[in-house]
């Protein structure tokens, strides 16, 4: 399994506009991707009510993780998608 930590830079958190962006890029795996927080809460990715529902702030810590043929490519455009949200 794959993982990459990132951290939320838009000032506005991961609300509509880049969480409608990652959901886009997530849907593009062949895999299971999830997001989530450190504390164990995590979600599908590929779904945009459940990233939006994670309220992630700007500053806080996520984990991305996915698993297979991939994986490694996925995570790094989304941790791009997070990290660059004017990207």
């Amino acid at each position: 399994m794959a993982e990459r930590h990132v951290k939320v830079e838009s000032v506005v958190g991961l609300h509509s506009r880049p969480a409608a962006e990652f959901v886009k890029t997530a849907a593009k795996a062949p895999m299971d991707v999830s997001i989530g927080r450190f504390t164990g809460e995590s979600v599908n990715a590929k779904s945009i009510l459940a990233v939006l529902a994670l309220d992630a702030r700007h500053g806080e810590q996520l984990r991305l993780r996915a698993e297979g043929d991939g994986a490694e490519e996925i995570l790094d455009a989304l941790a791009k998608v997070i990290a660059e949200p004017d990207a």
